[in-house]
């Protein structure tokens, strides 16, 4: 192995490269002084049960309590999941986080009785609560916890469930296990030699400009999936029957239901992406043409998907110049916001670069009391990299806002907003970067990425959006989820979206059954929505003033104080209307012109 392959270790990684945990825990002795201290809090929890109602301040008093024991879970599950990513083969940090996954879960199996109490106490004592100056940081809290009036259950069935919790996640858990450990896809011989074959390197494969090699590494990869297909079939029916188990159990009228309701997102908000998506996949289809011939292919197949149009631009960012990139590209927020995120990129919020055994690819992290930090295993021979710094910001400075200008019970914002604040992010930064473009080659890089990405996150989120629906209300209309219906299904969603250019493999429809986001429902048309808003957000502020700004920044800090869908209106944007996402359908439909030109 050459010296510029070499993966340092952790001790090698300069610390002023590093993230500083040190607003969370000190070291590892002070957690495991915490989680004792975590402990010994959570034997006080019976000790309120059947006091709630009698008063406001003896209301007040629990969610105080409850506050506090939860701030602390939040700081000791934080650190030791960081701890983790930075070297998954550290025993320590493992011990720590199933140590915390375990307290935690006795600790909510012994607060079963809140909700169910709280839910008990009168509605004309509780506005007489809610009056109170004592409850003032937990209004919103409450009123949240008032719309479950309906799905509730019993102090002892509520138990039972928060024992069952640990459990919830085998399935998924079973299927992490099989495809990520137990596959073996085998090698794939490369003009550099023999090369291993995994879920990571698939896609590595699959963008090689060598059309032999991804088509030997795509029929290899999908024979191991053809291979356990009854079995995957299996796990990903368990999981959905769970998910229709559950919603029944506490008496919603579907999974989806059950799914959307903590973010009291419409069904018709789902059902809308799907329809404006399905309505606009000329430019889509248009795109796979453009694909095809700029490949130079007789067929377009599965496996000319990824494959790079158009060669890499070469560009070398320093991880300083990148920061200096995205702050320029972020200057139209102002100074606050772009000082605050230079000062923490240029200081200790990041883990910047790869070392043996760090978590894979890049998140953020952010708490109520630690910085917003991110992991990123930067390369500063990717310009892909310096979006992926952009994007990341994006979420830690949602989270900076967040946090300081809410209570710790709403600080925390959903997932339906998440990806907006970081997408709209990268937008700035593409329009920056293009705009100072110098070259053809790096126009085109830009265009092509940008492309790519809206492709991954709105029209093949909405397909994957689309199949669980399909999957969900077959399991609920009671018809048995087989493999040969779930591949079905799936193959009709990939002839809807692919379009006609696409000559689609017996093996195609596998695909469906390897998706990992599947075994979290409903989840995934989150990036459909966020990538429309953050589209929306991005033309508004950067062709308003003053105002429009301000309203951006009312949604960076509504935090969880507003539904989503409210922050959003607030912030300028309605996704309770299909037109952003028909807005951002015609984006990508400017860049296939686009790309169509330069080509």
């Amino acid at each position: 192995m050459s010296d510029n392959e070499h993966i340092p270790t952790r001790s090698e990684i300069a610390v002023s490269d590093t993230w500083d945990l040190s607003k969370l825990f000190s070291d590892d002795k002070e957690w495991n002084s915490s989680l004792a201290d975590f402990d010994k809090m959570a034997k006080r929890i019976p000790s309120f049960q059947g006091t709630l109602g009698n008063s406001a301040v003896s209301l007040a008093d629990y969610l105080d309590f409850s506050r506090d024991l939860n701030i602390l879970v939040e700081r000791l599950f934080y650190y030791a999941d960081l701890r983790q990513s930075e070297d998954e083969a550290t025993g320590a940090a493992r011990t720590m986080v199933g140590k915390i996954t375990m307290s935690a879960a006795k600790a909510r199996a012994a607060s079963a009785w809140e909700n169910p109490e709280i839910l008990a106490i009168p509605e004309k004592d509780m506005e007489t609560f809610m009056a109170h100056e004592r409850i003032t940081d937990y209004r919103i809290y409450l009123q949240r916890t008032l719309r479950y009036r309906p799905y509730i259950l019993s102090d002892k069935e509520e138990r039972i469930i928060a024992l069952h919790s640990e459990g919830e996640g085998a399935v998924n858990d079973a299927f992490s296990v099989l495809t990520n450990v137990d596959f073996n896809f085998g090698m794939i011989d490369t003009p550099e030699g023999k090369r291993p074959l995994s879920q990571s390197t698939f896609s590595v494969f699959m963008e090689s400009p060598d059309r032999d090699l991804r088509q030997r590494a795509y029929k290899t990869f999908y024979g191991c999936f053809d291979a356990h297909k009854t079995t995957l079939a299996s796990l990903y029916s368990g999981s959905v029957k769970q998910d229709a188990i559950n919603a029944r159990v506490r008496g919603y009228p579907s999974a989806r239901a059950a799914s959307l309701f903590p973010d009291n997102v419409s069904e018709a908000v789902y059902d809308n992406l799907i329809s404006a998506v399905s309505g606009k996949l000329d430019a889509l289809h248009r795109y796979y043409s453009l694909r095809k011939r700029a490949l130079k292919v007789q067929e377009l197949r599965h496996w000319d998907v990824y494959a790079p149009l158009v060669p890499t631009a070469k560009k070398t960012t320093s991880w300083n110049e990148a920061v200096d990139l995205v702050s320029g590209a972020l200057a139209p927020l102002g100074d606050e916001y772009v000082s605050t995120l230079r000062n923490g990129l240029l200081g200790r919020w990041a883990d910047r670069y790869e070392n043996k055994g760090k978590r894979s690819g890049a998140f953020s992290a952010g708490s109520f009391t630690g910085d917003p930090y991110i992991l990123m295993n930067y390369k500063d021979d990717s310009i892909r990299d310096v979006f992926t710094l952009a994007h990341e910001g994006g979420h830690s400075m949602h989270s900076w806002y967040s946090a300081r200008n809410n209570p710790f019970m709403h600080y925390n914002y959903t997932i339906f907003e998440a990806e907006v604040a970081s997408t709209f992010n990268e937008e700035l930064l593409f329009r920056y970067l293009e705009k100072k473009s110098e070259s053809k080659e790096i126009r085109l890089y830009l265009v092509n990425k940008h492309a790519d990405d809206l492709l991954a996150t709105l029209y093949r989120q909405t397909m994957f959006a689309e199949f669980e629906k399909i999957t969900h209300e077959l399991e609920e209309g009671g018809t048995p989820l087989t493999a040969e219906l779930l591949r079905s299904e799936y193959r009709k969603l990939l002839e809807k979206y692919f379009g006609a250019e696409m000559v689609l493999e017996e093996a195609s429809d596998l695909e469906g059954l390897r998706i990992p986001h599947f075994y979290r429902a409903f989840y995934v048309y989150k990036y459909a929505t966020g990538v429309s808003a953050a589209l929306a957000l991005a033309d508004r502020v950067l062709s308003g003033g003053a105002k429009e700004r301000e309203d951006y920044f009312t949604f960076l800090k509504s935090g969880g104080s507003r539904f989503p869908i409210e922050s959003l209106k607030a912030a300028g944007v309605d996704m309770s209307s299909p037109e952003p996402v028909n807005a951002a359908c015609d984006t990508f439909g400017r860049l296939v012109d686009e790309l169509e030109r330069l080509l």
